[in-house]
This record gives C-alpha cells, structure tokens and sequence, in this order.
C-alpha cells in the first residue's frame, strides 16, 4: 500500500494513536516475566509431532499424565507461533512474549482503527478515543502486560474477531468469516457463540436473500469453520482420549478453585460469583501508594471501563445493532458460569471476548454522536483505573 493511500485513509493519525498506545503497553509489560511461556515450547511440540511437553512450567493450569505435560487451553496461539518458534526456537521465541503481545494488542487497535472508519466515525478525534478505550480501558492492558498462558490465547482472540468484524462489514466471504471464526473459537472456546452473528452478516443485506442463495453462503461459513472444529475434536481425543474433553476438567487447580469446579465447570451457581466480579467488585483502599488493595479476583468493569457505555448512544432501534449487541452477551454468558472468575486479574477479562463486539456498538455510537467531552472524562477515568491497576501489580 502506497503512503498517498495511507494518507487518504486518515492512517498516520491511526498509526501514530497505535503506536503511542502500543508504546504505553511494551513499557508496562517489559519488566514482566510471569514464566509461563507454555505455547511457545507447546509450538515447538507441533513442529516436532507431539501434543505434549516434556515439562511444566507452573504448579497448577496443566494435566499431567505419567511424564507428558498437557496445555489445556485453546490451542492456536502455539500454532499461530509457530512460524516464530521454527525460525528461532522456543527459548529465544518465549523471551520475546513482552514484543509478540505488544504486537498482538496493536494487530487488534489498528483493525479497530479501520472498524471504526467503515460504521462511520468520521472525526479522527473520536477514532482515536476508541482506540485508547480499547487498549488502555479494558483489559487488553492487563493481559498484555502479564502475558503467559492464560492472557495470549484473548490476545489472539480479540486479532481474530476484529478481523472477522471486519470482513463481516467489508467483502463478507462466508469461506473467511468461518475461517476465521474457526480461529477465534480455537483461542477462546467461548467465541463459537460469535457464530450466528458471522452467519447473519455473511447472507446479503443482513439477510434478505434467496433461500438457495443462503444455503451456499452457510455451507460455506461451515466449510470454512470445519477445519478448527475437527481439529479440536482431533487434539482433544488424541490427548485424552475423548473429542469432548479439552483438559479444563483434569487441569490441576489450587483448593479453592477445584472446590468451585466440583460444583461444575459451567453451572449457574458460579452466576453470582461473576456477576459480582464483572459488576460490582471494588478494591479496597490502603495508606501506601497507590493506594488501592484488589483481591485480585476481579474489578467492576464500571469502575474500569466506563467508557464502554458509549454503547448506548448507539441506535438501538437498528438491526445491526441489536445483532452485535445480542452476540455480545452470547459470548460472555459462558464465561459467566464458568468457576473460574479469570483469577489472578484486574478488572474482569473473561469480558474481552466480547468486548470486540461491544466496541463495534460503542463506534455506532461514535459515529451517531460522536464522543462528547463527559464521554472522553469516562475514558480518562478508566484509563487511570488501569494505571493503578499497573502501578498495583508492580509494588504491591
């Protein structure tokens, strides 16, 4: 792409918000070595034939069976590194996680960047306010700054489902949104919910079409979806024994979450436990800098996004919005009932699944209203909410 089109796109203003934004997150995260780098070595075991590790890197989060170590959650992050770990090995690629997930979160800002062009924010200004709301008011700036096993996965996640959003509005190829729904669905399970979302934007005019017509784009959608799917019934079967058991249940636990899971690994009696941790879970306050004490369990995502309301200036009586809307609370709703809270966190991260979808509604908002100066207040205040939240982790 030429720099006269780039400049015609408004993309040195996007670039330079991506940049000063990806800037914030690779300082955040450059001090940060959580060592749990399980989808690189994970990568290096696909490239050499295996679906173990000769090793575990933590006491809990793994299923071990005899001397093979399994990695229980979503597999395409190892092979989305993989290309990294078969140029420079998984040592040298697991050093560099502070850069691959600062460029992750980036990826996914500057899809944002041009989501937000296409629904029709037109002021640069207000493009720019949603990329801050998204990279340093929500939980984006948590998991990119800790990393690890648990965190790369949504990283991965939120890349895959702006880029879906964006075909979805864009060229809308059925072959692709399956392809790429598939992806996010083998980075965070809870996004095969997306799918009737991709399924309604890959039919013409949202939908009105012929009956023949909408068969083929679906039977593509699912062409384009099978691979991932098949391949997770593969890998879970080959680890297991069983398509269905992906590890979640085997995984070894601390006390107090094997005591939550015994009750079920998706139950609604986890409901009010999330509920209260998405919602209404705040820190406690403390006499030493700076100042706050979270239990690290969670944090109302009121307290740290508030911008995420610029929803609803959305219009609601639109279709597309109640659509992504709807898909919204599809993809969260398993996340809240399952027992485990997201713990160790900050704020709420299990919501960044469906996040990418909730910012969609937050530009249609934008570009009915534009983002007002009581609205940028709100991104401001989320954005210091983060900080302490930054500040906490480092001298707690």
């Amino acid at each position: 792409m030429t720099i006269a089109r780039w400049r015609i796109r408004g993309s040195p203003s996007g670039a330079f918000a991506v940049g000063l934004v990806g800037l914030v997150l690779f300082v955040s995260a450059f001090w940060v070595r959580v060592g749990r780098p399980e989808f690189f070595y994970l990568a290096d075991a696909f490239l050499h034939g295996r679906t173990w590790l000769d090793s575990t890197f933590g006491i809990y989060d793994f299923v071990q069976q005899g001397a093979r170590f399994y990695v229980p959650f979503a597999p395409f992050p190892a092979l989305g590194l993989a290309p990294l770990v078969a140029l420079v090995g998984p040592a040298v690629a697991a050093a560099s996680e502070p850069v691959v997930n600062v460029g992750l979160a980036m990826t996914s800002l500057a899809l944002l960047w041009r989501l937000a062009d296409r629904f029709g924010v037109a002021r640069t200004a207000d493009r720019v306010w949603l990329v801050v709301l998204f990279g340093l008011s929500t939980a984006t700036w948590w998991i990119t700054m800790l990393g690890g096993v648990w965190h790369t996965g949504q990283l991965f996640a939120s890349v895959l489902t702006f880029a879906g959003l964006l075909e979805a509005h864009g060229r809308r190829r059925p072959l692709v949104l399956g392809l790429l729904g598939g992806a996010a669905f083998l980075s965070r399970a809870t996004l095969v919910a997306a799918f009737p979302y991709w399924a309604w934007r890959s039919l013409p005019d949202g939908g009105r079409t012929q009956l023949t017509d909408a068969a083929q784009r679906l039977a593509l959608l699912t062409v384009g979806a099978a691979p991932a799917f098949l391949f997770a019934l593969w890998y879970n079967a080959a680890r297991f024994g069983s398509p269905l058991e992906s590890g979640y249940a085997l995984a070894t636990l601390p006390p107090f979450l094997d005591a939550l899971r015994a009750e079920g690994l998706f139950s609604v009696r986890h409901l009010p436990m999330n509920l209260q941790y998405l919602l209404l879970e705040v820190p406690g306050l403390v006499p030493r800098f700076p100042w706050i004490a979270p239990d690290g369990f969670g944090m109302s995502i009121l307290l740290t996004s508030p911008g995420l309301l610029l929803a609803a200036r959305a219009d609601w009586r639109r279709r597309e919005t109640v659509v992504l809307g709807l898909s919204a609370l599809l993809v969260l709703i398993p996340s809240l009932l399952y027992y485990g809270g997201g713990w160790f966190q900050y704020g709420y991260r299990y919501a960044l699944d469906a996040i990418p979808l909730v910012m969609m509604t937050c530009a249609l908002g934008a570009a009915r209203a534009g983002i007002s100066l009581r609205w940028q207040i709100a991104i401001v205040f989320g954005v210091a909410v983060n900080l302490l939240g930054v500040l906490w982790y480092y001298f707690r």
